[in-house]
């Protein structure tokens, strides 16, 4: 177990470096900087005052010295500073992380909590009514994205029933029904998606399990129906299952942007969008880093949990 842990942690380190490279040259090929987007529109301002600027910034100097000052500050704790505002990324990243978090939180959540039964029963249940219905919730769910159901939810909330979600974020410590007041609808919209995800590989994964021979031997035996179902062929349909549910809750850190922007939600994503508008590069490349590492992590404790599923999973 520590052999194999230690093992994927060092895989880790080249993902990363891969990924800190990536995002450093693509926002070096992104056209103008930060310095460009503050004089864009202003005529009077000279090219001695422009360079002057850039320099100060360190944006003159080679793209070499550039990315090791970046990448060893990130490493060291220090994830630079704001070259639009100055404020220190790490705080803007801790003030907008909590959100991001909770909002992804409460989407895998809420798609776990539907997806899961509703797989079961469509597998258990197979060609039925309950499983033609829960195929064609899944299709939908895949069919529209979450941009344009949050924009069709506003507008049918704010037009028929008068009421949108209030704006902002308040901690749900601080005033939690406040909270769900805000993150509710857009935590529900996103998880639409994952959520049939998740419940099309539970129906596929239960159904190539219940078509096996120790499944028949089960039932040979004269087990019931539940004791099949609960005893062996959940727990050998779950792995792939928990496969998925690691790699969508990486997917909804970093693909919750458009929900962010139309809700209003002050994440990671907003500061992010915000950060590539402005060509802001020290805010960009530590929370593109960040959330690479956050999903790298997440998907090592899923591969963690198969043995807590399946016992007979060892990594020695």
């Amino acid at each position: 177990m520590n052999r194999y842990l230690l093992q994927r942690l060092a895989l880790v380190i080249p993902t990363l470096a891969g990924v800190s490279l990536i995002i450093f040259a693509l926002m070096r090929l992104l056209p103008g900087d930060v310095v460009d987007i503050l004089f864009g529109g202003d005529t009077q301002a000279d090219q001695r005052t422009l360079d002057q600027i850039r320099e100060n910034l360190g944006l003159n100097r080679p793209l070499a010295v550039q990315y090791l000052e970046w990448i060893g500050g990130f490493l060291s704790g220090n994830f630079g500073v704001s070259m639009r505002t100055g404020i220190p990324v790490a705080e803007s990243i801790a003030q907008g992380m909590p959100v991001t978090l909770q909002l992804a939180v409460m989407a895998i959540f809420f798609a776990c909590l539907f997806a899961i039964p509703l797989g079961i029963i469509a597998a258990v249940r197979r060609n039925g009514v309950t499983d033609m219905l829960t195929r064609i919730v899944g299709l939908i769910g895949l069919s529209f994205p979450a941009f344009w159901l949050a924009t069709m939810f506003l507008l049918i909330s704010s037009t028929m029933f008068r009421w949108t979600p209030p704006l902002g974020w308040v901690s749900p410590f601080a005033d939690f029904g406040r909270n769900m007041q805000m993150m509710l609808a857009p935590a529900l919209l996103l998880a639409l998606q994952p959520m049939a995800i998740i419940m099309r590989m539970t129906r596929a994964s239960l159904l190539e399990v219940l078509r096996q021979d120790y499944i028949r031997t089960a039932y040979a035996k004269g087990l019931r129906d539940r004791a099949v179902l609960l005893r062996h062929a959940l727990q050998n349909a779950f792995i792939p299952v928990l496969t998925v549910i690691g790699v969508q809750f990486g997917v909804l850190m970093g693909g919750s942007i458009i929900i962010e922007q139309i809700f209003s939600l002050p994440g990671i994503a907003f500061l992010l969008i915000n950060g590539i508008y402005n060509r802001d590069y020290p805010v960009v490349q530590s929370t593109v880093l960040l959330l690479s590492l956050i999903f790298v992590l997440v998907n090592l404790a899923v591969d963690l949990l198969y043995s807590a599923v399946d016992p007979r999973i060892r990594y020695d």
